[in-house]
C-alpha cells in the first residue's frame, strides 16, 4: 500500500548499488574466486603436510604453514587499485612480458642489416593488433565480421529539472535502452578546452566588424576567454555512442542505420546528437587514445602514407656547371 500510494502521489527515487557488476558472496562474505583459491591452497598445503610430516618437525611445518596461509588468505581477499589481489599480480606480470614497441607494419618481411635483435641493441616491434580494421566515409567501423558506428551526443543537467521533467527523461532514456538488441557502448570522458585559440580568433574577427559596439563586446569576450584560460583548465564533457550492426545483418550500412535511430530515440531528451563520418570518428578515436595532444589541422596521415619533410633551415642546393669556366679559361690558353 505504501508502494501504491508513492506510485499515486508522483515520481519516486530508488537507490541503485553503483557496483553492480560485485560478485555474490557464497559463504562467510566470500565469493567464489575467492573460495577457489582458499580450496586449492588447503588441498596443496594437505598434500605438502602428508609428504613433509616424516622429513621436518611439526614446529617448522606449523611455522611454514602459517607464513603460507597469510600470504594465501591476503592474496584471496586483498585488494589493489580496486582489482582483486590476484588479478593485479597476473595483470602486472602481463604487463612486465608485453613489448614496449608496437608497430602495424608487417613483423614478417625481412628487416635491414643495421637492426639486429639479437644483442637486444634495438629489439624488434611487436604487431599491433588493433581492434578497427577501417574506417569509411561514412563513418563505419570495420571490427573484424561486424561494423559499427559512432554516435557523439551533450550531456543533460537533470539537477535543473522538476520531478516531472526528470521522470520523463528518464522514461525516454529507459525506453532507448529497452529498444537496444545488439552491444552497445557509451563512454563519458572530459577533454581540455583550448581558449587561448578561441580568444584570439575573436580577437582577429573584432577587427573585421562593421559596428563599433560588436565590435567592442566581441573584443571584450576574447579578453575575457583569454583571462580565463590563463587562470583555469577548462573541461568539457564528450559523450560518445557506439552502436554496433547484429551479427546476422547483412548490410552495408547496418551499423550506420542504427546510429541514425539512435540520434532519432534520444533526440527527445533535448539534447544534441549527431552520427559521426570518417574524419570525426578518426578524431574522436586519436582524441580518446591521447586526450591532452592538441588536435592537428588536416586531418591524420594514412597508415600506409609516405611523410616527407623539408627542414626550415635548409637552403636550396646550387647546380654546379660541368665545365667552370676558369678551367675552360686554362684550356683556351693553352
Amino acid at each position: 500500500m505504501h508502494l501504491k500510494k508513492d506510485l499515486d502521489d508522483g515520481p519516486y527515487r530508488a537507490r541503485i548499488a553503483s557496483d553492480v557488476d560485485a560478485p555474490d558472496k557464497v559463504v562467510y562474505g566470500l565469493t567464489f574466486r575467492q573460495l577457489a583459491i582458499l580450496a586449492v591452497a588447503a588441498v596443496i598445503g594437505y598434500g605438502a603436510w602428508k609428504g613433509l610430516h616424516t622429513v621436518l618437525p611439526v614446529p617448522v611445518l606449523l611455522a611454514g604453514a602459517l607464513v603460507l596461509g597469510g600470504l594465501v588468505f591476503g592474496l584471496a581477499v586483498g585488494r589493489r587499485d580496486g582489482l582483486p589481489l590476484d588479478l593485479w599480480i597476473l595483470a602486472g606480470l602481463r604487463h612486465s612480458r608485453a613489448p614496449r614497441a608496437l608497430t602495424t607494419t608487417d613483423t614478417t618481411a625481412r628487416t635491414p642489416d643495421w637492426v639486429d635483435g639479437s644483442m637486444g641493441r634495438m629489439p624488434l616491434p611487436a604487431p599491433l593488433k588493433l581492434p578497427a580494421d577501417a574506417i569509411r566515409d561514412d563513418g563505419q567501423l570495420s571490427l573484424g565480421g561486424t561494423k559499427a558506428a559512432m554516435v557523439a551526443a551533450t550531456s543533460v543537467n537533470l539537477a535543473l529539472r522538476t520531478a516531472d521533467e526528470q521522470a520523463a527523461l528518464i522514461d525516454t532514456f529507459g525506453r532507448w535502452l529497452n529498444s537496444l538488441a545488439t552491444p552497445t557502448q557509451i563512454v563519458v570522458s572530459a577533454q581540455p578546452v583550448d581558449l587561448a585559440s578561441s580568444a584570439r580568433t575573436l580577437a582577429r574577427t573584432a577587427d573585421r566588424l562593421a559596428h563599433p559596439a560588436l565590435a567592442s563586446a566581441c573584443a571584450d569576450h576574447a579578453q575575457f576567454l583569454g583571462d580565463l584560460a590563463e587562470r583555469r583548465d577548462p573541461l568539457r564533457r564528450l559523450v560518445l555512442i557506439v552502436a554496433r550492426a547484429g551479427a546476422g545483418e547483412r548490410s552495408e550500412h547496418a551499423a550506420r542505420r542504427r546510429a541514425d535511430d539512435t540520434v532519432r530515440a534520444l533526440s527527445g531528451l533535448g539534447v544534441t546528437t549527431r552520427a559521426l563520418d570518417g574524419p570525426a570518428v578518426t578524431a574522436a578515436l586519436a582524441a580518446a587514445a591521447d586526450p591532452y595532444r592538441p588536435s592537428r589541422p588536416g586531418g591524420l596521415a594514412a597508415p600506409d602514407a609516405v611523410i616527407t619533410t623539408t627542414p626550415a633551415n635548409a637552403t636550396p642546393a646550387r647546380k654546379t656547371p660541368s665545365n667552370p669556366p676558369s678551367q675552360n679559361r686554362r684550356r683556351t690558353s693553352s
